[in-house]
């Protein structure tokens, strides 16, 4: 017996610099649907996008945020191209979307078009670097990465097997700050 019955994310909220850019992104390039909005009393907004099986991607506009901090909190925008994705603690690294494998390669191509810069598919591996070139038995998720337009790390993701196999799956403890100090 578990203490929560959780059921999946009802919803992520993150926030943005401009509403209709926003929108825009979010309905026509990726095809979302808006599905509820808020005007908040300081005259901000709260608006919510269907992402399938009754999840929903929201987003917060607030007339004084702060500016975008990325390399803090989010990924820098040449973080693929360098290898430092490193993000601070409580931050939202990247986002990644559920997707059909078989779609990935057409999704890419799709993004391209719409002038969406993507990275190539990554094929993520059981191996010492993380990544194959190709789709073999080690992978776990192929996937493909990009920006929306605040810099917010998107990912669209593809199972290629299931998680949680004892011995193929879980290798590592846990670390600790205190573990990682010494």
């Amino acid at each position: 017996m578990t203490d929560f019955q959780i059921r999946g994310i009802n919803h992520i909220a993150l926030v943005c610099k401009d509403m209709a850019i926003t929108v825009d992104f979010y309905s026509n390039t990726l095809g979302l649907k808006l599905i509820k909005t808020i005007a908040l009393p300081d005259g901000g907004q709260h608006f919510f996008f269907d992402i399938g099986n009754g999840d929903a991607l929201a987003f917060f506009w607030f007339p004084s945020a702060p500016k975008a901090a990325p390399g803090i909190a989010s990924m820098r925008v040449d973080g693929f191209q360098t290898g430092n994705i490193t993000t601070a603690h409580g931050s939202l690294n990247h986002l990644a979307f559920n997707v059909p494998l078989e779609k990935i390669e057409e999704y890419r191509e799709k993004l391209v078009a719409k002038g969406v810069k993507v990275t190539p598919v990554l094929h993520h591996s059981d191996v010492p670097s993380g990544f194959v070139p190709e789709l073999d038995e080690s992978t776990f998720i192929s996937s493909i990465y990009f920006f929306d337009p605040d810099g917010i790390s998107l990912e669209f993701a593809a199972n290629v097997r299931s998680l949680g196999d004892p011995v193929r799956d879980l290798h590592h403890q846990p670390a600790t700050a205190t573990s990682i100090a010494n």
